[in-house]
């Protein structure tokens, strides 16, 4: 080997599962707390109705959900197993990341116990979302790149070909940090490993792999650029606003200091300069798209992996304090610890917490409703939510009603039938005037009340005489992408 294709220490096996051991284990036993958030009800009901796409996603996150519920069991225990084996395997990926950048074994545990507490790796570990498998996709990427532009190796394109391709059927955010770092392999190199015919292989085997979706949206006029535009026109300004500052604390103050040092080492070795790169180029196109600010996370975490060996200059006492510090404050702010009723607390810093509380109790209201109509016109009855979550917590809590939803693609799966002409159930977060115009006599008849201030916590439930003009007719006036 060169000086610019270093070797690599041993990788510190024990003590870094060990780590890993800690977090499956604590994600497990808090698991079962409180109950399952919005997008996992979504989730549930998308995975009994498997396709290679959906409108607002690709397959990946659904099929999980499905597996994992039906081999552990539909509990939010059970749907969140495969969740907690990602964030275990995260956290052991991001300490391979520290070996691949010289670290020797106490740097390698440094890393994987910074990952492990960090706030955003907990957060999306707790739960099943996209983002958590796109987390253990993207590390696994900068993993391959690394061992890429490390060692020379041309054969490396292709295990970053196809993880990219099997991130591509979870989700299409993954083209950034691939781009950001080739942009960054172009302007500091090195350059050499883009004049290869593996890289084109690597290129195939992600196309390849991710195809099956790109058909699904091509036939069905690319609907996720619809639901993307929708995002970025509706939080936009938000997003750019709270950009730097949700830099700085979604993983943990305290972690400033290890990615700071992480990008300045980085920036010395000329083969991994364009490592560091990456991560401020990324956020300038994360900013200008108005994309939300986790989206630039995952690159922070390999610098926190190249900071951790500088960090063990500190004095232990100061990493010890900073560190059990930083999992006291994660664990408070992205885990169900508190008592349910107490979440209030931290729902402005992390809102996903309170969108666990709620769920069974607003399909008990909405079925007390329910019963009030008329048993001879309930055949004709209809309950219309106006987003997934409501619509999946009916799903799941109760079943036996005629639930229909136009929101994502709960608009795709079905609508009701013109025969169901009679009295209609509205679930709205917000009464709207220009909503409820399709549909006649509408009055509140009861109001969703909340133990914690969520987004349903005031939903109201409004019951209309009928729908204004056949569900047929009607339906894609009700579409919602976002």
């Amino acid at each position: 080997m060169t000086a610019s294709r270093p070797s690599v220490p041993a990788f510190a096996v024990a003590p870094v599962f060990a780590v890993a051991g800690v977090v499956a284990t604590v994600l497990t036993a808090l698991s079962g707390r409180y109950g399952y958030h919005r997008d996992e009800l979504y989730f549930l009901v998308a995975g009994q109705k498997l396709s290679w796409g959906y409108v607002d996603q690709p397959p990946l996150t659904p099929l999980i959900a499905r597996v994992s519920s039906e081999v552990f069991g539909n509990t939010p225990m059970g749907l969140r197993v495969v969740s907690t084996l990602a964030c275990a395997a995260t956290v052991v990926v991001v300490a391979l990341l520290a070996r691949e950048f010289g670290s020797e074994r106490r740097g390698q545990v440094l890393a994987a116990v910074c990952a492990a507490v960090s706030g955003f790796v907990l957060g999306v570990g707790h739960l099943v979302s996209t983002a958590t498998y796109d987390l253990l996709a993207w590390m696994l990427i900068c993993l391959f790149a690394v061992k890429l532009l490390r060692t020379g190796d041309g054969r490396w394109w292709l295990w970053l070909g196809l993880t990219a391709g099997v991130a591509l059927e979870n989700k299409y955010l993954v083209v950034l940090p691939i781009g950001a770092l080739l942009l960054a392999l172009l302007i500091v190199g090195p350059r050499g490993v883009l004049r290869s015919w593996w890289l084109l292989a690597g290129v195939a085997v992600a196309g390849l792999v991710a195809l099956p979706n790109v058909v699904w949206q091509f036939q069905h006029d690319w609907p996720q650029l619809t639901v993307a535009g929708g995002i970025s026109e509706d939080d936009g300004t938000e997003n750019r606003i709270m950009f730097i500052p949700l830099q700085l604390l979604q993983l943990s103050p305290f972690l400033v200091p290890v990615w700071v040092a992480g990008f300045m080492r980085l920036w010395r070795m000329p083969w991994a300069r364009a490592v560091a790169l990456a991560y401020p180029l990324l956020c300038v196109v994360v900013l200008a798209v108005g994309g939300k600010p986790y989206y630039a996370l995952p690159l922070l975490l390999v610098l926190i992996a190249a900071g951790c060996e500088p960090m063990l200059r500190w004095r232990r006492t100061t990493l010890v304090v900073g560190l059990s510090l930083t999992a006291v404050t994660s664990a408070l702010f992205t885990l169900p610890i508190l008592p349910a009723s107490a979440v209030d607390f931290v729902i402005p810093v992390n809102k996903e917490q309170g969108e666990q509380i709620g769920w069974p109790a607003l399909a008990t209201s909405v079925a007390g409703v329910w019963n009030t109509i008329p048993a001879d016109q309930r055949d004709r009855a209809t309950i219309f939510t106006g987003n997934y979550g409501e619509a999946g917590a009916l799903r799941r809590f109760a079943p036996a009603l005629p639930t229909y939803s136009g929101h994502m693609s709960f608009a795709d799966w079905e609508h009701p039938a013109d025969t169901q002409n009679g009295p209609v159930l509205l679930v709205e977060m917000e009464r709207t005037p220009s909503f409820e115009t399709h549909f006649n006599r509408c009055r509140q008849v009861g109001t969703i009340d909340n133990i914690v201030s969520n987004d349903e916590d005031g939903t109201a439930l409004v019951l209309c005489d009928s729908p204004a003009e056949p569900w047929s007719t009607l339906w894609p006036k009700l579409r919602r992408y976002y």
